[in-house]
């Protein structure tokens, strides 16, 4: 008798550029559950030849994949490029891109949308997303920020001072440890850097002017160091015209799509979004002031997490595929 059952479809092939880092763990912890992808390399220069599990600890028992000194691209499909801030620039220039091959990029070079990249925020740029080749993965606190401001700039409402402070866990500063990673520093420790002139100011400026372009507001950032490991905490301060009850309206009908954004009625906490790929928001007027808070994980929503969701919705799967992740509550 003949099989007439369909056949089951091939997954597709992922590589990773720069395995080593935070973003890059908590990738393959993603990609090694996601049920239509399978690992084809895990480039690391320094770590060639060892096992994952030695440098991702949290993967033990999940792989016993090697990094690899080499990344051959006419093999996968989706690329991810998690090397350091400048690295993807370089990586383009000494390789060439194969024809129908997917990049993720999660390093800042292309999210200007230089060289044919396309900004990967879903919550404003879905369409876009589902037709591109190349996405510019935004930043963790670009993510933070402009999830909190979307709605009001889509709807005109920026004005006046919009004055942001977000507190980041250790692991945004990334793995290779410094004087102010060091556990006897961070912990019960509290500190300002870069204020005013952050990084993620260009990307968030850039998306904001796009929805509102007569928006003549500005915006201060101030980022802080918080002592924990992962997550980003952001309050959003600015004037209002609007009453409680509207502002959660907008923020509700503005969101009603987004999988993984989710418009609370009660005050927030940081561990409500840690570990999953949700950005978790609530709203506030009092006096004619909003006050916007917005918490995610810096390495999921705000770096990996939403590297997968992009590669989703680019390969025309299902967006939550490989994401429905419990927070870590207690």
């Amino acid at each position: 008798m003949m099989d007439t059952s369909a056949a089951t479809p091939a997954k597709k092939k992922v590589g990773v550029i720069g395995g080593a880092g935070y973003t890059a763990g908590e990738l393959l912890r993603l990609l090694l559950n996601h049920p239509e992808v399978e690992i084809g390399f895990i480039h690391s220069s320094s770590n060639a030849g060892k096992r994952i599990d030695s440098v991702h600890t949290g993967l033990l028992g999940e792989t016993d994949l090697l990094f690899s000194d080499s990344h051959p691209l006419e093999d996968i499909d989706i690329l991810f490029l998690c090397s350091a801030h400048g690295q993807s620039r370089v990586f383009w220039e000494e390789n060439n891109m194969p024809e129908g091959l997917k990049v993720i990029d999660l390093a800042q070079d292309f999210r200007d949308e230089s060289n044919g990249y396309v900004y990967g925020l879903p919550e404003t740029n879905r369409q876009r997303i589902l037709s591109a080749d190349k996405i510019a993965n935004p930043g963790c606190f670009a993510t933070a920020i402009q999830l909190a401001l979307l709605p009001m700039a889509a709807s005109g409402r920026l004005q006046g001072d919009i004055n942001v402070v977000a507190l980041t866990g250790s692991t945004g500063a990334g793995v290779k440890p410094g004087a102010t990673t060091h556990f006897s520093w961070r912990t019960d420790n509290i500190s300002v850097y870069k204020p005013f002139t952050h990084q993620h100011l260009a990307e968030i400026g850039r998306t904001l002017d796009k929805l509102q372009p007569d928006n003549d507001a500005r915006l201060t950032f101030i980022p802080m160091r918080g002592d924990f490991a992962r997550g980003i905490f952001a309050t959003v301060t600015m004037k209002c015209d609007l009453s409680g009850e509207e502002v959660e309206k907008l923020y509700r009908d503005f969101y009603a799509d987004a999988p993984f954004v989710v418009v609370s009625t009660e005050p927030i906490n940081l561990k409500q979004a840690v570990n999953t790929n949700k950005a978790v928001i609530h709203t506030d007027v009092h006096d004619g002031r909003l006050l916007i808070t917005c918490a995610e994980d810096n390495l999921l929503k705000g770096a990996s997490g939403q590297a997968v969701q992009n590669m989703n919705l680019m390969m025309g799967w299902p967006e939550t595929t490989g994401l429905r992740l419990k927070a870590s509550a207690f």
